[in-house]
């Protein structure tokens, strides 16, 4: 079997500085969602000696420097091309990105919770818990926004629905998760307040994600495999399933100190139970989503598979789950699920490294920026004729 790395990025000068900004698009913000989960994931490893932890750290502060960086220039482009900016919302498959931005952020305030205090002490917990509140509300703004335009603005089938629709809707849980992180830290009533909301930000989203599941494996069935630039939005799938079974698994630990500290001990005890067990069969379901996506993907090589941001979907979904599973089993106590956590970091370090390093090469010496948006005939002129009529009813 040969396979072949193909890509839709031809060698060229890069292109001017302006142009770049008009072109950048919220996708980017999935390269902090993969390297912010894959810091955290390396210092889940039971052998992580102090140069694991190091390196952990500094991923992290990475994390940082490009979540800046890419704020930067998304905010700047909204500045100087608000026009061609604001056709985002319109498109179908690069305004479900737009989620990839809160979910960036919440890597990096669990990194306050896990490196900053070795750096910041306990200011790292204050700017954690503020962030945290600025990520809640984007998420619950992505989770009812862009399926408002869907149902509204924008054109969808069945025959073209992937995973990707995922993405606005799974902000939400990975707030949740977040917010359980920081329970622990928080006075009793504050800790009840945030446990509360992060359930409801859990109910927020992984229902409304199980159901596109349902609908993603209908469509898988009538209309086959998605085309190959779409390839790796197979692996998307995991990500809600991850993340809702490490937001069960640490929301029910959370429960059990916070209700016993109000005197409502039974409570506590079965959210703990049902952490374990929802946890677990969560983690179960995910195994049949992360082996398909496996053979998809292998698919997908035999075929050649075109190199575009969407790899970086490799990383993020994968590194909850294997974050979901290092949980499992420090409250299940099951060792296998620690060497399975295990196997599954090293599978992730891989694929960030591979996708980092062609991301890196792809953007300095080829023509990486480019906004469908921009760039799709049929859609401008879709958009173009939706304004029209829009200022004509207005009239």
């Amino acid at each position: 079997m040969t396979i072949t790395f193909k890509t839709l990025i031809p060698a060229g000068k890069p292109k001017p500085r302006t142009e770049i900004v008009r072109n950048f698009t919220p996708n980017w913000f999935t390269v902090t969602m993969g390297t912010g989960v894959l810091a955290l994931a390396l210092n889940q490893l039971p052998f992580a000696g102090s140069w694991l932890h190091w390196l952990a750290e500094d991923l992290w502060l990475m994390d940082i420097v490009l979540f800046g960086l890419f704020s930067a220039l998304y905010t700047t482009r909204w500045l100087l091309f608000f026009d061609e900016a604001r056709r985002d919302f319109r498109h179908p498959v690069m305004s479900m990105s737009f989620g990839a931005v809160p979910m960036g952020l919440a890597t990096i305030i669990n990194g306050f919770l896990v490196f900053g205090y070795g750096l910041l002490g306990d200011m790292a917990l204050a700017i954690a818990h503020s962030l945290w509140w600025i990520d809640v509300a984007m998420s619950l703004a992505c989770g009812l926004a862009i399926p408002y335009f869907m149902f509204t603005r924008q054109e969808h089938s069945v025959e073209k629905l992937t995973a990707v629709w995922l993405l606005p809707i799974v902000a939400a849980e990975v707030s949740a998760v977040s917010g359980a992180m920081l329970i622990p830290h928080l006075p009793p009533a504050e800790a009840l307040l945030t446990l509360l909301l992060s359930y409801v930000l859990w109910a927020y989203s992984v229902p409304l994600a199980m159901s596109v599941l349902v609908l993603l494996v209908l469509r898988l069935a009538l209309h086959k495999l998605p085309e190959r630039d779409m390839g790796p939005s197979a692996w998307l799938a995991l990500g809600p399933i991850g993340t809702g079974s490490l937001g069960l698994v640490l929301l029910g630990g959370d429960a059990q100190k916070t209700f016993d500290a109000i005197g409502v001990h039974s409570v506590g005890e079965v959210a703990a139970g049902l952490g374990v067990i929802g946890g677990v069969v969560m983690w179960g379901y995910g195994a049949w989503w992360l082996a398909l996506a496996a053979l998809k993907t292998i698919h997908y090589l035999r075929r050649g598979l075109p190199f575009n941001l969407g790899w970086w979907g490799f990383t993020f979904p994968l590194g909850v789950y294997s974050l979901a599973t290092f949980a499992l089993a420090r409250v299940a106590h099951f060792g296998l699920f620690t060497e399975i956590g295990e196997m599954l970091v090293v599978c992730l370090a891989a694929f960030w490294a591979i996708v980092a390093s062609r991301t890196v090469y792809s953007a300095w010496h080829g023509d990486f920026f480019a906004a469908p948006c921009l760039g799709d005939s049929r859609f401008i002129a879709r958009f173009e004729a939706d304004a029209v009529r829009v200022r004509t009813d207005r009239r």
